[in-house]
């Protein structure tokens, strides 16, 4: 609205001046206070501008106020005479000394702001030179040269006239030097105070021109004709330096600094731009001369050919120049941003962050498995992906963000505060995998283990860019450890070393080339809800009667059979299918469960052995107690299974779901017990209401007194602690009888029955109680 207003102003001031309305004294009265008027809100707007600023940039904001202020005062002094008295201002006057205010103003914001090495400094003294040169000639040979000899003035007066043209000259150099060197994100600032700068230094060197040569006695005689340009020039430039003055105030309110982007190549060649019009006015000066017409032209043809040949290296350089930065800040392979540029914009969106107090989140992504792209199908097949994967990566995130390649596979992102909300975007990551990878001709799913750190709004200490980066990377390494895919998000409470620890004890074994194909399979598979569920029964040792049957996944695959566990869980928690698989599992059991129920009107007691990540979700107990009850079910009926290895992970966690789940009324059990090295704190501290003896132990006991030995203390120590004891790979009655005799509550195994299909498995004439444990010690 301001700048519509303004706007409209300056066009009914530039229209009132060119048409004359209302005479020569109105249209004197109006550019007079035109004048006053313009001048006032430019100084009023470099004001705003030096309190909005800081530093040097407040400080030239100040010093312009100060040089503009005086024209303002010259201004008023001008009018007074011109409206009140009716007659031209006295020459020299105290107005001058206003009206130099300016081109001095000028010259110490230059000085403030020279501060470069000395290479710089003497390519800006070159510069400076070839442009003052370009515009004296012009001066020169417009007003100056007539000035000096037209024989109406004295020297001295003729002196002090000139100190007009040659001030506009000054400041017209040092206004396109700033602009050379000015940070690209105040360009368009610069631009504006520099082209206001050289319309006001034109409208002084046109008014002088007008005297000269048109014989008029000031700017403004043959109003509503060429007299009005030199007061429509000046308003002009007023109108510019208030703009830019409103913009820069806008831009440090909104904390936009400088950006990226290049030098345009006009900038370079604007020290060249007033050559051109130098040599033609100087042409024109001495074409009359006819004995220097030669040399004139080969002079001219030699300026003109020089002047092109530097235009012609300087776009030269800018393309090589470009090509080196491209390079230095892009990465060759994707194209993305590399970690130096990525490093830059992430210091510079921090200090940002620093002073408008809005969150900022940075992405960390790191690929899983892809050495064994590049091993297996070529680093080709690795470079495709790379690219696949930074084009969806763009495609994914909205325009703002900031993508990078840090390096081998591992990607990070810059979450720009304002667009959306970090969750969300990394979510647009996550889903940008879903697809699969086509690379030579076979179908690859990869997985990115990915990070998410979120520097909080106004904090006493401030984060650092290397904190930030390094709390992202935690998170991504925790992430990859838990093998559940999606986002882990940077809590106070993780640490390095967890992470490392975390890392230390991946031991997931690296799948060939074969199980990337299988993996691609079964993720369609798991989509589809094709796995199947065998159950084997599980028997009361004491009573011979079923008690429940365990739920073992199975994948009926095509061409290789029916796959055991074994043989693609370990895919599974590698892809970041847990989750789906999981919610696969729960759901067929409990369906299954219902049928039985409905078939015999019993319930019989499944127990579903769950991934240990499932365990960091606090959700898992009443996620699972939902399910059951669309069915008709209840938790008692269901025994939660993990892995005593698998524990190792995250002991705290573990404990916290294991207790809501118990809460809820789930029986838990520690499956493969004494398979891991912690087996004496887990029946410390697992609130666990059974656990089933490792397979390993079991088997041998007929032949292996040590382990027959440790079975037996095993069940003794499961008794005393009020936990119901299960045998896992029972394949003998000599063995169940061994069992038995050691007080071993359940068994299961092929010597009971091997695993079936719901369909399959015999149900029992009368009802299943389950199996029965003493009530709960404090453990």
């Amino acid at each position: 609205m301001g700048y519509a207003a303004g706007m409209a102003v300056y066009l009914l001031f530039v229209c009132w001046l060119l048409l004359g309305w209302g005479g020569a004294q109105v249209v004197t009265t109006v550019g007079s206070l035109g004048l006053v008027a313009f001048s006032a809100c430019a100084c009023a707007g470099m004001v705003a501008a030096a309190r909005a600023g800081h530093g040097s940039i407040r400080l030239a904001w100040s010093v312009l106020a100060v040089g503009l202020l005086g024209w303002v005062g010259g201004s008023l002094f001008r009018a007074y005479h011109q409206v009140v008295r009716q007659q031209e201002p006295p020459f020299p006057s105290v107005a001058d000394l206003g009206f130099l205010a300016l081109p001095v103003a000028v010259c110490v914001v230059w000085v403030l702001r020279a501060r470069t090495g000395r290479l710089s400094a003497f390519r800006q003294l070159m510069d400076g030179t070839v442009i003052a040169s370009a515009l004296f000639l012009l001066v020169w040979v417009t007003v100056l040269d007539p000035l000096f000899t037209d024989g109406t003035r004295t020297r001295w007066a003729a002196t002090l006239t000139a100190v007009y043209p040659i001030a506009a000259l000054t400041m017209v150099t040092l206004s396109m030097l700033v602009l050379t060197v000015v940070p690209p994100g105040r360009r368009q600032i610069l631009g504006l105070v520099t082209t206001g700068l050289a319309a006001i230094a034109m409208g002084e060197v046109a008014a002088l021109y007008i005297q000269l040569h048109i014989g008029a006695q000031d700017d403004l005689q043959g109003a509503g004709g060429v007299g009005s340009f030199p007061v429509i020039s000046r308003l002009t430039g007023l109108l510019m330096l208030a703009a830019g003055a409103h913009l820069s105030a806008a831009a440090t309110r909104d904390h936009r600094g400088d950006d990226e982007r290049p030098m345009p190549t006009s900038i370079m060649w604007l020290p060249y731009a007033p050559m051109p019009f130098a040599v033609v006015a100087s042409v024109v000066y001495l074409w009359p001369d006819a004995d220097i017409r030669p040399v004139l032209l080969g002079a001219a043809i030699l300026v003109i050919s020089a002047l092109i040949r530097q235009l012609t290296v300087l776009v030269e350089n800018r393309r090589l120049l470009d090509e080196v930065a491209a390079h230095a800040f892009q990465d060759p392979l994707t194209g993305l941003a590399n970690r130096l540029l990525f490093t830059d914009r992430l210091d510079h969106a921090i200090d940002l962050q620093h002073r408008d107090g809005r969150p900022l989140a940075v992405l960390s992504l790191d690929l899983d498995d892809f050495k064994l792209v590049n091993d297996n199908l070529g680093h080709h097949c690795g470079d495709e992906l790379l690219r696949d994967i930074a084009g969806r990566l763009v495609a994914a995130l909205p325009a703002g963000h900031t993508v990078a390649r840090l390096g081998g596979d591992e990607f990070a992102v810059i979450i720009e505060p304002g667009i959306e909300p970090p969750e969300n975007v990394a979510e647009r990551v996550v889903r940008a995998f879903e697809e699969v990878f086509v690379l030579a001709g076979q179908e690859v799913y990869i997985r990115p283990s990915i990070g998410l750190a979120v520097a909080p709004g106004p904090v006493e200490e401030p984060i650092g860019t290397e904190e930030l980066l390094r709390q992202a990377d935690i998170a991504m390494y925790i992430a990859k450890r838990s093998g559940v895919g999606g986002v882990q998000i940077y809590t106070p409470g993780m640490a390095l070393a967890d992470a490392d620890t975390a890392w230390a004890e991946d031991t997931r074994p690296t799948p060939t080339v074969p199980e990337i194909t299988l993996l691609g399979q079964l993720r369609r598979v798991v989509a589809g809800g094709a796995l199947r569920l065998a159950y084997q029964p599980q028997i009361s040792l004491a009573t011979g009667e079923l008690v429940g049957v365990e739920a073992l996944v199975r994948w009926p695959h095509p061409e290789l059979g029916v796959l055991t566990p074994n043989q693609f869980l370990p895919l599974i928690r590698r892809s970041g299918l847990v989750g789906a698989v999981t919610d696969l599992v729960v759901e067929q059991a409990a369906r299954d469960a219902a049928a039985w129920h409905r078939h015999g009107g019993r319930e019989i007691p499944v127990a579903i052995n769950l991934f240990a990540p499932s365990f960091d979700d606090a959700t898992l107990p009443a996620r699972i107690a939902a399910v059951l009850a669309t069915h008709g079910l209840t938790p008692t009926s269901v025994t939660i299974e993990i892995t005593e290895h698998y524990l190792l992970s995250n002991v705290h966690q573990a404990r916290h779901v294991i207790e809501q789940l118990r809460a809820a009324g789930f029986r838990v059990s520690i499956d493969d017990f004494g398979s891991g090295y912690a087996t004496m704190s887990y029946l410390r501290d697992m609130p666990v209401d059974e656990l089933k003896l490792d397979r390993h132990f079991v088997a041998p006991m007929l032949t292996n007194p040590r382990a027959a030995a440790i079975v037996h203390s095993i069940v003794r120590l499961a008794h005393t602690l009020g936990i119901t004891s299960v045998a896992e790979g029972v394949e003998s009655p000599d063995t169940a009888e061994l069992l038995r005799g050691y007080g071993c509550a359940v068994a299961q195994g092929s010597y009971f029955g091997e695993p079936v299909y719901a369909d399959e498995l015999p149900l029992p004439e009368r009802g299943v109680t389950g199996p029965q444990a003493a009530p709960p010690s404090a453990v």
